[in-house]
This record gives C-alpha cells, sequence and structure tokens, in this order.
C-alpha cells in the first residue's frame, strides 16, 4: 500500500472517530425530545438524614420549585425494601409529563456512627484524620488548588485549638501572672464553666464537630481502610447495579458535596466490572458543590482516582459540574478530572450558578452567613428562576446535562409563544 494511501486511512479514521464522538456527545446533550422516563441516583451530602428524611426534603423543594417555575411535580410515596430506598415523580409540564425514579444512596449510618460519639472521641478522631490529611498533602493540594477549601479545612480544627487554649489560658492566669496559689479557687472553676458552658454551643453553631466527622470519614474513602465504610460501600454499589437495569431514556447520577466521592467510586467500580454498562444509553454524571478532590487529593486515594478516570473515559457518559462562587466548600472553577492524574481525558463540562439568583433577597439575607446552608441550596427548592434548579434536573423535562443552562420564559414570552413549555426552554 502506498504512504499516500495510508495517510488517506488515517485521515479517514480520524474523521471517523470525530463523527463519532460528535454524535455521543449530540446524544447525551440532545434537548430536541422531553425526556419521558428517567433513573435518578443521587448520592447526597455528609448530613445527618436518612431516606426517607431525603424524601421529605425532595417533597418540599419539589413544591417550592413547581410553584417557582409553573411545574406540576408530584412525589410519590417513600419506599424501602431491603436492598433499595427510593420514590416516583411525575412532572407535568403543559401536555408532556415526566416519570422520575429517585433512588437515594445515603450513607446516614456512617454518619450516624461518627457523629454520635462523645465530644473527646469526636475530637481525637478529627485531629487524628487532620493529621493525616496533612501527611497524604492534602492540605497543600487544597491551598494550591482552592484556597477556599483549604480554610474551610482548617477552621474548625483552629477554632477549636483556640477555645481550648483560652480555657488553659484561663486555668493557668495565677501561674502566668505569679499570683498565690489561692486563685485557683477561681481560675479552675472558670476554665471549667467554659469548658462546660461556652465550648458546646460554640461547636454547635460553627458544626465544629460535624466537620470532624467529616473530615474522619474522608479519610476512610481515600484509603479504603475502614471495614465498615467499605461493607457499605459494597451495599452501595450493588444497588445502583439494579437500579440501573430499569429501562428510562436517562440515566442521572446526582450527587452533592462528599457524596460526590461516593458517587465516583460507585460508578467507577461499576464501569470497572463492566465497561459496557452504559453502552447505548443516555447518561448523566452531574456533581453539586462536588467535593471528588477533597479525597483524590490525597496521596493514598489511588482506587478513586481511578474510578474518575473511568467515568471520564465511559463514551456514553457526560460529566456535569455545578460550582457556586459563594460557596467555600468546593473546588471553584477548579478542573476535577485533570487534577486527580487524568489531564488527556474528556474534562467534565462546568457551568456556574449564583444562590443570590436562586433565592428570595431576604432568604439570601438570612443564609448568606451560614456556610453549610449555602453548600445545600444545590439540592433544594428555588424561589426565582434562574439557570439551575435541582428538581426540574432531576425530575422535569430537559435533559440533565443542560442543568446551570436554563432560560426561564416570563409571562410576556410565554404569551407570545402558547405552545412553549410551562416555565423552561433549553
Amino acid at each position: 500500500m502506498h504512504e499516500e494511501d495510508h495517510g488517506f486511512l488515517a485521515v479517514f479514521k480520524w474523521g471517523l472517530s470525530m463523527r463519532l464522538k460528535q454524535a455521543r456527545d449530540a446524544r447525551c446533550t440532545d434537548s430536541s425530545t422531553p425526556v419521558k422516563t428517567r433513573v435518578v441516583l443521587h448520592c447526597p451530602g455528609f448530613e445527618p438524614l436518612d431516606s426517607r428524611d431525603h424524601h421529605a426534603r425532595y417533597k418540599r423543594s419539589a413544591a417550592q420549585s413547581g410553584r417557582t417555575w409553573g411545574l406540576d411535580v408530584a412525589v410519590g410515596e417513600f419506599v424501602q425494601d431491603r436492598l433499595s430506598a427510593c420514590f416516583d415523580v411525575s412532572c407535568q409540564d403543559g401536555l408532556h409529563v415526566t416519570k422520575s425514579r429517585i433512588y437515594i444512596l445515603d450513607h446516614f449510618s456512617l454518619v450516624a456512627a461518627l457523629t454520635e460519639k462523645s465530644i473527646w472521641k469526636q475530637t481525637h478522631s478529627g485531629y487524628i484524620s487532620a493529621a493525616r490529611v496533612v501527611w497524604e498533602g492534602g492540605m497543600v493540594s487544597y491551598f494550591r488548588h482552592a484556597w477556599r477549601f483549604g480554610l474551610f479545612f482548617l477552621f474548625p480544627f483552629l477554632l477549636m485549638t483556640s477555645v481550648v487554649a483560652v480555657c488553659a489560658l484561663t486555668a493557668l492566669l495565677p501561674a502566668l501572672l505569679y499570683s498565690e496559689p489561692l486563685n485557683y479557687l477561681w481560675s479552675l472553676p472558670c476554665a471549667l464553666a467554659l469548658l462546660k458552658f461556652v465550648l458546646p454551643p460554640l461547636l454547635e453553631k460553627f458544626h465544629t464537630l460535624h466537620l470532624f466527622a467529616d473530615w474522619t470519614l474522608a479519610i476512610a474513602i481515600a484509603r479504603l481502610d475502614n471495614r465498615e465504610v467499605n461493607s457499605w460501600m459494597v451495599t452501595c454499589r450493588a444497588n445502583a447495579r439494579e437500579a440501573l437495569k430499569e429501562a428510562a431514556d436517562e440515566y442521572v447520577t446526582s450527587s452533592h458535596s462528599m457524596g460526590s466521592a461516593i458517587a465516583a467510586y460507585v460508578i467507577g467500580t461499576l464501569l470497572d466490572e463492566d465497561p459496557d454498562l452504559f453502552r447505548g444509553k443516555r447518561v448523566v454524571f452531574v456533581t453539586l458543590g462536588g467535593a471528588i478532590l477533597q479525597c483524590s487529593l490525597m496521596k493514598s486515594a489511588t482506587t478513586l482516582r481511578a474510578c474518575v478516570g473511568r467515568i471520564a473515559r465511559a463514551e456514553d457518559v457526560f460529566w456535569l459540574e455545578i460550582q457556586c462562587l459563594t460557596d467555600s466548600i468546593h473546588f471553584y472553577k477548579s478542573r476535577v478530572v485533570s487534577l486527580a492524574g487524568h489531564p488527556d481525558a474528556k474534562q467534565a463540562s462546568i457551568e456556574f450558578i449564583r444562590v443570590k439568583r436562586l433565592v428570595s433577597a431576604e432568604r439570601y439575607r438570612r443564609i448568606k452567613r451560614d456556610f453549610l446552608r449555602v453548600h445545600r441550596q444545590y439540592v433544594l427548592g428555588s424561589d426565582r428562576r434562574s439557570n439551575f434548579d435541582f428538581t426540574v434536573m432531576t425530575a422535569g423535562p430537559l435533559p440533565a446535562s443542560l442543568g446551570g443552562k436554563y432560560a426561564p420564559i416570563d409571562d410576556a414570552a410565554r404569551k407570545s409563544t402558547p405552545n412553549a413549555p410551562t416555565g423552561i426552554r433549553k
């Protein structure tokens, strides 16, 4: 064969591969046909809520978002059996009805086990976890790629250390001031009073012990050296495998915060077992304020980083990251796939939202200084029409790949186009 023929074949193969890639991307993002049926696997963040609580929250949020977007959203009863917890959602937009089944892959049992310990056991576990994060290079990487997340890591430990230091200084004041030993009669009770009456409310206000437990779980996910966590991951993977067997137009894996690392592990290991798991399906992998890098930037997280690579390279998976500037508990503008060690793989598509555009001005004034409440807004109902809504993404008529690209239709536009969807357009 002549050299020119080799060149022609190479160009032909390249052109064919590009056309196939464009066809796959079009299938993932095609919005010409409304979604009729959808299966959603949702991995919540690190919160003390079980599946039933998440169902109740979703029901409240769906009612709120339905009013905002002019959608008729009906959330079905919560159903739980030995293997799964799920509920059905029906969303009517004009004449079109979308049926979604949402599976909740919550890790409440892990959260409860970590947060029900005594204050001193939680403190001990938290500081051990912090030391491991530093040892594994996590803290340096946080400040290198998302300095606000680095501050989020340091905050609870600096707060606890500062309060304990103040208590210790109060107890030792007589010695520091070279005063009479009798002064210990007031300094020690004052120190104990600070520990008993000041420390607990302060820790609760700033969610300090909750964050300690969060870092303990992050280390367990990175290292995969905790038997209870590993066992739960196996169960979670089995539940996801069964849910994905259902027939649907679209399959969505949505995850929030810490749940993003869990979702990446579950989907990544399923793809390792069966690389053709999603062949021919429309699959969207969505992370909401995702914290995959919280775990994957640690040296020991080799399995998690491999899972990230498998998802990114899966031809039928569209990866969407929803990020927000005012949310400090994620890696804003970071390229997760590349930072997880796969710069040559297809990178996740990033869409940016603003919390102040999702909620009313009054609500935003109330929540803007509560960093955990702002972080939860990804999965809550909206007061205003903006470019994103969790209910619309998981239950609405548009493909989930368009999350972050919604263009609200105002009343004037809807009157001029009577056949348009009630509240949204692509």
